[in-house]
This record gives C-alpha cells, structure tokens and sequence, in this order.
C-alpha cells in the first residue's frame, strides 16, 4: 500500500507561487519598449482608437483640415474610448470630452483621417469631437465641458487656420448624407462659439 503524501503547507504554496513568479518579475514592463504617443493637444491624455478604426493620413499635407465636427456619444465616456479601440467598431473620433470635468481625450492624431462624420469626404477634412451625454440630457454638458472643449476647439481652429465661426464649427446632424441629430437642440451654439473665439 502506498503511502499518503501530507498536503503542501499554505507556507510551502506561498513560496512556490513567489519563486515561479521571480523570473517575470525580472522582465522589463512590456509597456517599457512602447513609444508614448505624442498628443495634439498638451492637455489631452492619449488613448489611441486601434489603427482598424481610422485612416493613417499625413494631414494637412495632403488636403486641408476645414471642419470641426460636434459630437454626442450617446454613452458614457469609458464606453466610448472602449468602442475606439475594439476593431469591430469601425468608428473613431480625435477627441473625447468628459462631461463631469471636461478631461480631454485624444484617440487619433489631426493628422489622421478619423472615421466620425459617416461621410467620407467631411471625415478627410475635418477634426471629430466627442462630448460625454445624450442628446436629450442637458445636463450633461457642463461648464466644465463646454470649456475645456471650446479651449480644444479654439487650439485645432488656430492649428489649422480654420475659422472660428458656425460656418466652419458644425453639428454632426449637419454633415451631408447623415442621420444623426447631435449635437441636439440643447447644446448650446451661442455660449459654444463665445467661449471659442474667447479662449
């Protein structure tokens, strides 16, 4: 008859599972061989939309930007930089607005081709926003959102030598080709473009 071998300790596991883990502990990061991508805007926090969701463009070298397009995700905003990275989206913007303190978000470069406006020719000339919030929530766009956005918009708008007017500063419902309503009746047009042109 064989003998019973006692159970390990929970010492005696405890060890183990630290002597298996000090060669990985050893490795650098794998983030540590990884370039920070540089971002447009200096107060924005990178987080990249995968490269299966927007067109790599050298912009404005190839056409101008013209355009920046207002957007309501329609969501909240983890959500949203989520949709950007998983591949199966097809969809992107540069920026993303937070609505509780206006942090700012960059997820493609402005040299890039953003896939936002759902019109491929306003999607080459354009730089896409997103802000945090539904169309018909106003609350959703604080102070600190349409501030911190009007800043963004004022930075891309000088950027790029577009102007600062309604012209050149559009709602995605008004996009030629689309069927989307946002910004919506309750972003405010008025108070927007004041706090762009002064920024």
């Amino acid at each position: 008859m064989e003998r019973a071998r006692p159970l390990p300790t929970r010492r005696r596991l405890l060890k183990g599972a630290a002597l298996a883990a000090v060669p990985y502990a050893l490795l650098p990061d794998a983030r540590a061989g990884a370039r920070i991508q540089a971002v447009d805007h200096p107060s924005a926090e990178w987080q990249p939309a995968t490269t299966a969701n927007y067109t790599a463009a050298p912009r404005p070298a190839d056409r101008p930007v013209d355009r920046v397009i207002i957007h309501v995700t329609e969501t909240v905003y983890a959500a949203t930089l989520s949709i950007f990275q998983n591949p199966r989206k097809q969809v992107s913007a540069h920026y993303v607005v937070r609505s509780a303190d206006g942090h700012v978000a960059q997820s493609v470069r402005e040299s890039d081709v953003a896939w936002h406006a759902g019109n491929w020719e306003y999607n080459t000339r354009s730089i896409g926003i997103e802000h945090e919030g539904w169309v018909d929530r106003p609350g959703c766009f604080t102070d600190a959102m349409y501030e911190e956005s009007a800043a963004l918009t004022a930075a891309i708008c000088t950027r790029h030598g577009i102007s600062k007017d309604r012209a050149h500063i559009i709602g995605h419902h008004e996009v030629p080709g689309t069927d989307h309503t946002d910004p919506g009746p309750n972003w405010d047009w008025a108070r927007y473009l004041r706090l762009v042109n002064h920024v």
